[in-house]
């Protein structure tokens, strides 16, 4: 008998930089995760609303996760890596060396983290100017974007930062220098961060009406005058030095890289889903949402033509998806507000000793406990006299309010296990409504969304799944690999590679679904309600701060 010789299976690296963490997975050709490591790293708050971090630090972490998850593998199937990162700030002088973003002149503090709300004075003004390049970020820049940090750094740092800089980096462009020796920036931070058009690239009024004409002066080298679509093969591929650092050999090719919630997206939004009987089926990719949940969460939606959705960033052509314009929603703390809400609780003390007690983190432990109090109650309907208005760290999404502050109606004298069990439902549950408020503002300014797709850390809490495919009607696919940042990231260095002729043929193959959760359309009627009471509590908010403004 004649048998064929299988050929040997292909590998890729994703590196994933998220805020707390740096990950790496070495990630087959089928999009199976074969190798995971992870590292934390530091994150400094000299004051309030300052978050920085150390781009040495970072890349120190990367080549560690890194070397653990190619240990043992034959380095010659290892055909290319990919990068993402969250959207911070990264300051280097002329000669490539870490540049303080603070007053203290900590120089291995050079990164102005993407949740670093110390530019709101310069984010008003560039928005009073209304200028045309806002109407690209839902008519309203974030104080999370580049310009008004970089404002701020002019404005605040001039000596010491601003006139010594030689380059201002996008974290994931950070990586990609780091890994090539090429400055290269990728379309998808330089557009979703920067206001670069994918038509006519930068525009010299912007930035000279905001007053950083200095960028335009030298034909923005500092902040990346040659951009490459994601996927596309940066330079030689590693340099010698990056290869040592990082176990690979040199000269594999390195990818342009993606922002961490478009990597996600990329990840899961282009699966097959035939067979799962989902809406979604044998209709196009625009028909899903991408919901990419940690720390914060981003949606990510796309349109083959472009669709201007108030208070929601984009469209940005293809900045995810080639050919695709790309809408983004987000909520600025999610991850974040429920570890805030949960550990800042009095009775955090004896979930802490229970959970520890019965071998479960907090999270498992509080939603078992939700399901023996519920009685004969679903869990959801707990809630029906506690609602929570969930921007603690402002709106990014649909409202573009970044002073409005969280909310909690319904509380009383209880300090119990019971107490914080609800509360921390009810935060969810807020999430899942503010999650309902931008798919609803999306889907009356043009997008027809059918089916969530969701990945990140918040994804494996099945009452987070749940009360998002209950609260928004939505069925909600959950990943094959919970990892899918990082294949999104591999599917990157797939397509360096040139072992895949586009991104869409890899993310088809690369990208698996695991479980579908339907929602329960017995409970419509009580989150319709909560819907109706969560918009009124923003309502009040604005009611009583006129009130107050007006002494």
């Amino acid at each position: 008998m004649n048998s064929k010789k299988q050929a040997p299976v292909k590998y890729y690296v994703g590196i994933d930089v998220g805020s707390a963490s740096v990950r790496a997975a070495l990630v087959d050709e089928f999009g199976t995760v074969v190798a995971h490591a992870d590292q934390p790293i530091q994150i400094w708050e000299p004051q309030p609303d300052h978050y920085e971090q150390s781009s040495a630090d970072i890349w120190a972490a990367c080549c560690s996760v890194t070397k653990k998850v190619v240990c043992g593998i034959d380095a010659s199937r290892i055909r290319g890596v990919g990068f993402d990162a969250t959207c911070s700030l990264v300051v280097v002088d002329k000669t490539f060396q870490p540049l303080a973003v603070n007053c203290e002149g900590q120089n291995y503090r050079n990164v102005i983290m993407w949740m670093d709300h110390r530019a709101v004075s310069q984010v008003e003004r560039i928005n009073a100017t209304q200028h045309r390049v806002l109407s690209y970020v839902g008519g309203v820049m974030s104080v999370e974007m580049q310009p008004p940090k970089l404002l701020w750094i002019k404005e605040n740092l001039q000596e010491s930062c601003w006139e010594k800089a030689g380059c201002f980096f996008d974290l994931p462009d950070f990586l990609s220098w780091k890994a090539t020796g090429v400055t290269a920036r990728s379309l998808c931070t330089v557009v979703c961060k920067w206001t670069y058009t994918s038509d006519g690239g930068w525009d010299d009024s912007f930035w000279e009406t905001i007053g950083l004409e200095d960028l335009v002066k030298d034909k923005y080298e500092k902040i990346g005058n040659h951009v490459l679509s994601p996927g596309e093969s940066v330079g030689k591929g590693l340099t010698p030095e990056a290869a040592k650092d990082l176990g690979l050999p040199e000269g594999i090719a390195v990818a342009a890289s993606l922002i961490d919630a478009h990597a996600g997206g990329l990840g899961v939004i282009g699966a097959d889903v035939k067979g799962h009987n989902l809406p979604c089926e044998n209709q196009p990719i625009t028909s899903r949402v991408a919901m990419i949940c940690g720390t914060s969460s981003c949606h990510m939606g796309v349109s083959e033509t472009p669709i201007f959705v108030p208070g929601v960033w984009g469209p940005y052509f293809s900045a995810m998806v080639p050919g695709l314009w790309l809408n983004e929603g987000g909520q600025s703390a999610t991850g974040k507000l429920i570890d805030h809400v949960v550990r800042g609780h009095v009775a955090f003390p004896e979930l802490q000793s229970k959970a520890a007690a019965s071998a479960h983190s907090i999270y498992t432990y509080l939603n078992s406990h939700l399901d023996l109090i519920k009685k004969s109650l679903p869990v959801g309907f707990l809630t029906v006299d506690l609602h929570v208005w969930p921007d603690f760290h402002g709106n990014r999404s649909p409202l573009t309010d970044l002073t409005l502050k969280g909310m909690v109606v319904g509380l009383t004298l209880s300090r119990g296990l019971d107490e914080l069990a609800l509360i921390y439902l009810a935060t969810i549950q807020a999430i899942a409504l503010g999650t309902r408020h931008i798919l609803e503002t999306m889907q009356a300014a043009g997008h027809h969304i059918n089916t969530l797709f969701l990945c990140g850390g918040l994804s494996k809490n099945p009452l987070f799944v749940q009360m998002h495919a209950d609260i928004t009607g939505k069925p909600v696919v959950l990943s094959k690999e919970v990892e899918s940042v990082l294949v999104g990231a591999a599917i990157l260095g797939a397509c360096a590679s040139g072992d895949f002729a586009s991104i869409q043929e890899a993310m088809a193959k690369m990208g698996k679904i695991g479980r579908v959760v339907q929602p329960n359309h017995e409970h419509k009627r009580f989150y319709d309600k909560k819907y109706e009471v969560f918009l009124k509590l923003v309502e009040h908010q604005r009611e009583y701060r006129s009130i107050m403004n007006s002494l």
